[in-house]
């Protein structure tokens, strides 16, 4: 791949990640960024965001602008950005156009930077803004911000070039942002603790402006396969629109938790599973843990009953559990994990046994659970009011203090928990129980 590294010389801040990429270089050291890709290096008169066309005289398959930040509110900050307007072009470039992404290197630039940042200096993404609008190869700009201070400081630009020279893209889950500050704070979040790596982002001040048209062309020069919300940043009824938009123009619609579960499944996978999810479950919500890699995903049934009694013994430990496990669970309604899991073909009955030796397990710890056979019974003592009424017990304190296994007096008669339990047996039968124990 070929890349064009571009700063102004007017650009203090340019010029010191310039210097800064040409001294680590000179150094002779080895670098990902040099050891995968060519390097050009261009210096330009103007200011950058009136570098329109640009790539029409640099030849190159990725551009990255290195530049300057500035702010109302100063503060040290390390940003990475795409660039675009999607109403007026106060700062260069034309109006409602969008220049092409580069979400893949930005995510990784992004979490380079979050390593080694400065002490004080802020990391994140920027919201699109400004020019250049008009090219055709995918750009991104990395800066120091936000006054003339951070611009010259020698260990932002090394921090900058480090980052830039490290850079190796992953495979990512490009996505469309809406919503939140001209930082994109959620949307940082997200990058720097999964695989989800964001090209423009609308925030919320730009939100009313939006119709179909402009989120098209955002998914399409971003690359996107999917859109994240800031429901909490947007106005009331906000969010619901931009969810309209956003199905109207047939792009999927992820939360927060739904790209940090992904994980290392691939993504092709992943929507093989939202599928089969719905289908065992429709309006059901999904829920990825050990399950990475790629694979035809397949339903893995587990006996309801043991898996019911299991999450109700010690859901925490159930769930946590899962995540050692190449899996995902469902949830729908109040029922937090339904008996169809999901797996991948050729591992299903390894899956089952372990989900069930799970199951087995927890309640033999948790419980008053005894093996019978092919039978796995468990006994459960409660507290039982009536038994406790026709005793004279009044409701209040002394329910409780029976409840909770202490005796009490009632009119000179001792009354001892015993006395008010109801005892219930469940018989849960698993066929060949001994192999989970």
């Amino acid at each position: 791949m070929r890349i064009a590294l571009i700063n102004s010389k007017q650009d203090a801040a340019g010029v010191n990640i310039r210097d800064h990429l040409l001294s680590l270089l000179a150094e002779g050291g080895r670098w990902p960024l040099t050891d995968n890709h060519t390097l050009a290096f261009h210096e330009v008169r103007g200011r950058l965001i009136h570098q329109d066309r640009i790539d029409e005289e640099v030849d190159a398959d990725l551009i990255i602008f290195i530049s300057r930040h500035s702010s109302a509110q100063p503060a040290p900050a390390l940003t990475v950005h795409v660039t675009g307007n999607y109403g007026a072009a106060d700062l260069g470039g034309e109006p409602g156009m969008l220049a092409p992404a580069a979400p893949a290197w930005m995510h990784a630039i992004l979490q380079n930077l979050a390593a080694r940042a400065p002490e004080g200096y802020r990391v994140s993404y920027e919201v699109t803004h400004h020019g250049p609008t008009a090219l055709f190869t995918p750009s991104l700009f990395v800066e120091i911000g936000s006054t003339a201070a951070e611009w010259a400081d020698p260990a932002a630009g090394r921090a900058a070039a480090e980052s830039i020279l490290s850079a190796v893209p992953r495979e990512t889950i490009n996505l469309i942002g809406f919503g939140g500050t001209h930082y994109a704070v959620r949307q940082t979040s997200i990058a720097l603790a999964s695989r989800g790596a964001f090209g423009h982002i609308a925030p919320t001040r730009e939100i009313g402006a939006l119709e179909i048209g402009l989120v098209r062309r955002m998914q399409e020069a971003s690359r996107a396969v999917a859109a994240y919300i800031d429901e909490k940043s947007l106005p009331s009824g906000e969010a619901g629109r931009i969810e309209r938009l956003l199905d109207d123009a047939g792009i999927l619609i992820l939360s927060e938790s739904e790209i940090r579960e992904i994980g290392d499944l691939e993504w092709a996978t992943y929507l093989r599973v939202r599928v089969l999810a719905e289908e065992i479950a429709a309006g059901s919500r999904l829920r990825v843990h050990g399950l990475t890699g790629q694979g035809m995903p397949v339903p893995v049934g587990i006996n309801p009953v043991l898996v019911e009694e299991a999450v109700k013994s010690d859901k925490g430990g159930f769930i946590g559990a899962l995540d050692r496990l190449p899996v995902a669970h469902l949830s729908k309604g109040s029922t937090e994990v339904l008996s169809t899991f999901i797996g991948f073909e050729g591992e299903s009955s390894r899956l089952a046994s372990d989900i069930t030796t799970l199951c087995v397990k927890l309640l033999l710890i948790s419980e008053d659970a005894v093996i019978d056979g092919d039978h796995l019974v468990l006994r459960k003592v409660r507290f039982d009011p009536e038994k406790a009424r026709r005793l004279g017990v009044p409701r209040g304190p002394l329910f409780a203090m029976l409840a909770g296994g202490k005796a009490v007096e009632i009119e000179g008669q001792k009354i001892t928990p015993d006395a008010v339990q109801t005892t219930s047996t469940k018989r849960i039968h698993i066929p060949g129980l001994e192999r989970y124990i």
